[in-house]
């Protein structure tokens, strides 16, 4: 089922975290940081909106890192009900795109619930003090790619908040499958 996040809550401020990653590193917000910014982005490995995106996300999150935006990607998702985002699969698709970011785990969803993440995918953009000035896409991609011009919303959002520390006032929110949550 496809579903949206809520709109920008400008200067919100992010939550801390302690998450193992596909490179068998724990990480945490503070090694993420960038020194202009930093993005949180929660994916999955089976999601159609994250598959239609993969080489646009990585190409702006290695875009966005050498312009001193620090960029991590979480998957939350119940793995008990979708098996194939567990992290074995994490680290093979991992390994198989390359990722230059770090690709971390959240077992428990404590850290997607700290967020309010609702969809993979769905992007946090911090500025330099950890105030959200970004939620919204990376570009008019959907299921399937947008189009080879499209803007690229969520590198130029950044690239403002890099600059400016503020984001920008228009935003279209992402759309993608909602995050599987264990039952309770």
């Amino acid at each position: 089922m496809a579903v949206t996040p809520p709109v920008c809550d400008f200067g919100w401020k992010a939550p801390g975290f302690w998450l193992g990653g596909t490179d068998g590193k724990i990480w945490s917000l503070d090694d993420i940081r960038g020194p202009k910014g930093t993005l949180i982005m929660f994916i999955c490995n089976h999601c159609p909106y994250v598959q239609a995106i993969l080489d646009r996300l990585q190409r702006d999150a290695e875009a966005l890192r050498a312009q001193g935006i620090g960029v991590a990607a979480i998957s939350s998702n119940d793995v008990t009900a979708y098996p194939q985002d567990d992290f074995i699969n994490m680290v093979r698709l991992s390994k198989e795109r390359g990722f230059a970011f770090p690709y971390l785990f959240d077992e428990t969803q404590e850290v997607a619930k700290a967020y309010g993440a609702v969809c993979t995918p769905d992007f946090f953009g911090f500025d330099a003090t950890d105030g959200l000035q970004y939620r919204g896409r990376l570009d008019a991609s959907g299921r399937n790619p947008g189009p080879v011009d499209a803007r690229r919303e969520l590198y130029e959002a950044m690239l403002q908040v890099a600059e400016t520390g503020r984001g920008p006032t228009e935003q279209t929110p992402s759309m993608g499958c909602s995050i599987k949550w264990k039952d309770s």
